[in-house]
């Protein structure tokens, strides 16, 4: 850490006033080069030059341009921040706010132009001397949208209307709102009357609750790993409606079961009395029918043949 502390000679008494003057003389590195010298300046201020003007009120301060300004004198343009060693001068109050006064000398003449702080405003205010550079932005001129103002002035306020609406505030606080806090505020106490009781209550239920999930899951593993199915897929829980839609899928499976085995056996009767039953008309006439057709003919032939064979082990002996 910095000391700040300074050396107080034994014979220092404090009505010969600052050090400085009761020693008569201040002691300043100066850095020349890559030498450094000690210089001992007799009743110097402890500011050094920036204090040549103390007994004024005035410090000499390096201060910057806020903003763009043309100078007075030569009216050239500076640039918003130049510097300048400025002479700061306190002017002034606002409420409790010191306000400061920045005169600085023109780089480019003789001239001088002086700056204030505007602390109602937060800004700085050219005093004289120079001018500042009008810079406001115009949205319409910028392809930009105009900014209106659509509250407009405020009209005069009515004394009847504010005490009517002052009246229907304080009914309101009173009929709605203050129920309303007390019935929260009820509520808030019931809640946190006796924490551990509601805390068991709360984890009771969620325990209950955890185990019948891990019951329902258990019974979905084994239904999976009984009919093989995927693991991925989700069981839907078992209630009155998805029972009934699955009821109504079972009955309609069994059905198209049932139509499907008449049918196979009525073509299954058809194929043997056609076989068993055979006449030599019937296959003559089947013969000719289906002479056109390879595949025909070759059935009717065989057809034919196994009906001889038939007849012939019918035939006593």
């Amino acid at each position: 850490m910095q000391g700040f502390n300074k050396y107080y000679p034994p014979d220092y008494d404090p009505s010969h006033g600052s050090l400085n003057t009761y020693r008569g003389l201040s002691i300043a590195y100066l850095y020349i080069g890559w030498s450094t010298e000690l210089a001992i300046i007799l009743g110097k201020h402890a500011l050094g030059d920036r204090a040549r003007k103390l007994d004024q009120g005035i410090l000499i301060t390096r201060f910057e341009l806020p903003f763009n300004i043309w100078c007075g004198t030569c009216n050239n343009h500076i640039g918003m921040g130049v510097r300048y060693n400025a002479e700061k001068k306190r002017i002034g109050n606002y409420y409790s706010t010191p306000i400061y006064s920045f005169r600085c000398k023109c780089h480019l003449c003789d001239g001088w132009f002086e700056i204030q702080t505007d602390p109602k405003n937060t800004r700085y205010i050219v005093v004289s001397g120079a001018r500042q550079k009008d810079e406001d932005w115009n949205p319409e001129e910028n392809g930009g949208f105009a900014i209106h103002d659509t509250e407009g002035a405020a009209a005069p306020v009515d004394p009847l209307a504010a005490l009517e609406k002052t009246t229907d505030a304080q009914n309101r606080l009173i009929k709605v709102e203050a129920p309303r806090l007390e019935s929260l505020q009820s509520l808030s106490e019931q809640y946190n009357a006796d924490p551990y009781t509601l805390s068991t209550k709360v984890r009771k239920r969620f325990r209950e609750d955890k185990k019948v999930e891990q019951q329902k899951r258990k019974a979905d593993d084994h239904l999976k790993n009984r009919y093989g199915f995927p693991v991925s897929l989700n069981l839907v829980e078992e209630d009155e409606a998805s029972a009934k839609a699955a009821k109504e899928e079972w009955e309609r499976g069994r059905r198209d079961l049932a139509t499907q085995q008449n049918s196979k056996r009525r073509r299954l009767e058809v194929g043997h009395m056609s076989i068993y039953t055979p006449s030599s008309k019937t296959s003559t006439s089947l013969s000719k029918s289906t002479s056109k057709n390879p595949i025909e003919s070759l059935r009717a032939h065989i057809l034919d043949n196994t009906a001889r064979q038939t007849n012939s082990l019918r035939r006593p002996k």
